[in-house]
């Protein structure tokens, strides 16, 4: 049985995630060596959850669901890569906490292509739909590869627009990839296995849980050089992907719209934050030097600067919900990196990511070059 049977056991069972398995890559044993003998778990900066988790799944791996998942993998166009693997995407390597393992549905070489993502509401005007098609359509006349999450709304039309173009798109899902979802986008999902690829983390029968979409919003990011907001609300789940492109060092680009239409609003609040404003395809066309150059940045953690222990944290509103409350005491007014905020508050990844969104959104704290934040220096 090799690595990948024993990976498989864990990845299937529940309460671990993504950071835990990551982490046994550095352990510096095979991974089958943790089911004869524990005790090099206790080297991982695991929480008690995660750690008794893999404990578990260890001493009772499920063969069954292992045996099936390789069947899958078997059949034509079906794909599991690990990060080892040659074809895993380089780029989404350099992300916090990549995905140990990526299922794939169709072409894996897509996947190391200069990708841009697009995303936005799920319920955009007419206008926000065409302009995602046209733009889509444009880019990928000209070589960009579309990657989005297959939502209906802007995700929809994106992939929509890049397909009938004759190019190439990629899907993320945040489903196990022997399902559909949305349903409707059957017919879709066909035509990115022929022209692309639909990709996911999770298990092949997990379904549409509400936790895993803002989780798999840093795979469209992390696969790609940029990712352009077409149309979206303050509250949208695209300003966490456009958070996370920030956080991983790529481009944020943001197509402004009318000032009384409230999906324009996120696409405002992010071209106030440096968001790059779009009105043209022809203006991303023209970036595409530098997000090849963007592509090749490793992390920024090493420019994260140190939080001044001098610095007192203001009086945190007690009306916040308990999450906020717990992030405002882990950031200072010096800026710092997201992924240190995870290291210091212990959360994971995506509730840090959704609630920075909403503290910035609330005006307390601020965006800096690099995915840097910091408390604002006055809030009433």
């Amino acid at each position: 049985m090799d690595d990948l049977s024993y990976l498989l056991a864990l990845h299937c069972a529940p309460h671990i995630g993504p950071q835990a398995l990551s982490q046994l890559y550095n352990l510096g044993c095979p991974i089958s060596k943790i089911f004869e003998d524990p005790e090099p778990l206790k080297e991982l900066t695991l929480k008690k959850a995660q750690y008794q988790a893999l404990i578990k799944a260890a001493a009772s791996p499920d063969w069954k669901t292992v045996e099936q998942t390789l069947q899958w993998a078997e059949q034509e166009n079906n794909y599991i890569l690990q990060l080892t693997d040659p074809q895993y995407p380089e780029l989404l390597k350099l992300i916090h906490s990549p995905p140990p393992l990526l299922f794939v549905k169709g072409q894996p070489e897509v996947l190391n292509t200069i990708q841009l993502a697009m995303v936005g509401s799920r319920n955009p005007s007419i206008d926000g739909s065409e302009t995602a098609w046209q733009f889509a359509h444009h880019l990928a006349q000209n070589g960009m590869v579309i990657t989005s999450g297959m939502a209906l709304g802007i995700d929809s039309q994106s992939h929509a627009g890049a397909l009938a173009a004759g190019g190439e798109s990629i899907a993320v899902a945040g489903t196990g990839l022997n399902r559909i979802y949305p349903a409707r986008n059957k017919k879709m999902a066909w035509q990115l296995i022929e022209q692309g690829a639909i990709v996911s983390e999770y298990p092949l029968e997990t379904g549409p849980l509400k936790a895993n979409f803002p989780q798999r919003n840093r795979i469209i990011s992390g696969l790609s050089v940029g990712t352009l907001v077409v149309e979206a609300a303050l509250k949208s789940g695209s300003l966490i992907t456009a958070r996370n492109a920030l956080e991983q060092g790529r481009e944020v680009f943001a197509i402004p719209g009318s000032i009384h239409n409230p999906l324009a609003r996120g696409c405002h609040q992010l071209i106030k934050t440096g968001a790059k404003l779009v009105e043209t395809a022809e203006d991303i066309l023209e970036e595409l030097s530098s997000l090849m150059l963007a592509s090749r940045l490793s992390s920024t953690s090493d420019n994260i600067q140190p939080l001044p222990e001098q610095q007192k944290i203001p009086e945190i509103d007690p009306l916040l919900p308990k999450i906020q409350q717990q992030l405002l005491k882990n950031i200072g007014f010096a800026p710092v990196a997201v992924d240190q905020i995870i290291d210091r508050s212990g959360l994971n990844a995506a509730d840090v990511n959704a609630n920075l969104v909403l503290l910035e959104i609330s005006d307390y704290i601020q965006s800096h070059p690099g995915g840097l934040v910091s408390l604002k220096a006055t809030h009433d």
